[in-house]
């Protein structure tokens, strides 16, 4: 792993702790952190709130250079959530059961973070 990769996987996991703890705050209960399905499918977070089902994907941004963190999700990487989601779904025999997915973005810029939670976001 380079520098660079070992440096965004580490920002990654800040932000999903970061993400992790304000969820919390909000009563959601943890089911599940970075769950990989295959070689393409990675869900940041899967949650319950309530009977719901979360599939969060969470992005961070210390510059709006590229964008914000809402812009930084395409369509692929959707495509790949939902992948994912379908395998956690069948893995764990999960049958008709409520699920949305969520989008929570982290502006690095400030301190504290800013936190937009988006729900029901693709």
């Amino acid at each position: 792993m380079t520098d660079n990769q070992q440096s965004s996987r580490s920002k990654g996991n800040d932000s999903e702790s970061i993400a992790i703890e304000y969820l919390l705050d909000k009563g959601y209960k943890i089911v599940k952190r970075n769950f990989k399905f295959g070689k393409s499918g990675e869900i940041d977070i899967i949650a319950r709130h309530g009977n719901v089902l979360v599939f969060i994907e969470v992005k961070s941004r210390k510059s709006y250079e590229y964008g914000s963190p809402a812009e930084s999700v395409p369509q692929s990487k959707r495509n790949s959530i939902f992948h994912a989601a379908r395998g956690y779904l069948y893995v764990n025999k999960l049958d008709n059961i409520e699920s949305r997915f969520d989008f929570i973005g982290i502006d690095l810029r400030n301190q504290p973070p800013i936190i937009e939670h988006i729900e029901n976001a693709f």
